[in-house]
């Protein structure tokens, strides 16, 4: 059973912000698999059932906000008996432009406090990660601020396609496994990967 778990805030008022592109990946992996969502008893989470590729999935959507992510986390991974080996966490990262994916097997929260939790709740580093880039403010702006905006309208236009290929590159790591996957889709956000 492998799990996707995405990386946001709840409610209305974050849901296209910059800081919740986790979430805005794992939905569109959801929609394209049509798999829907149902809220998880005693997991804090909204929870997707399905199948890629002939494998067993589940989707996930933390009811926690981004800090204390790792209270569904948890829940999950003991509730459904997942390994760490068969975790993803797709999260936003500042560090890198915009649209560019990172993909890495464990590591540390790089100071992203959902990723930290994450990390503390389950009492390892050693899970896989997807790391989007949402880029940095201009030097006047702060980043807590950025983070929790939405889009500008530039950025609009391209989600569509960073959604695409962040969704293709967890699906990758499903299907294909985490090496290949990383040598795919790390070389650069202007490379689409694989649609297939």
């Amino acid at each position: 059973m492998k799990l996707i778990f995405g990386l946001g805030n709840p409610g209305f008022v974050y849901a296209h912000s910059r800081h919740n592109i986790g979430f805005l990946v794992v939905k569109d992996i959801a929609k394209r698999q049509k798999i829907s969502f149902k809220k998880d008893k005693n997991t804090c989470s909204l929870l997707g059932k399905g199948q890629i590729d002939g494998k067993n999935v589940l989707l996930a959507l933390p009811l926690t906000f981004m800090n204390i992510s790792g209270v569904a986390l948890a829940g999950l991974t003991k509730k459904y008996r997942v390994g760490l080996e068969d975790l993803l966490v797709v999260c936003d990262d500042l560090d890198l432009e915009f649209g560019r994916l990172k993909l890495r097997p464990d590591g540390s929260s790089g100071g992203h406090r959902g990723l930290q939790s994450a990390i503390e709740a389950v009492g390892s580093g050693e899970f896989a990660r997807l790391r989007v880039g949402i880029g940095r403010p201009g030097h006047s702006a702060d980043a807590k601020d950025y983070v929790l905006s939405p889009f500008n309208k530039k950025e609009r236009t391209e989600l569509k396609g960073i959604l695409q290929r962040s969704g293709d590159c967890a699906e990758s790591w499903i299907t294909q496994g985490i090496a290949e996957t990383m040598n795919v889709f790390n070389a650069s956000h202007k490379q689409k990967g694989r649609t297939e």
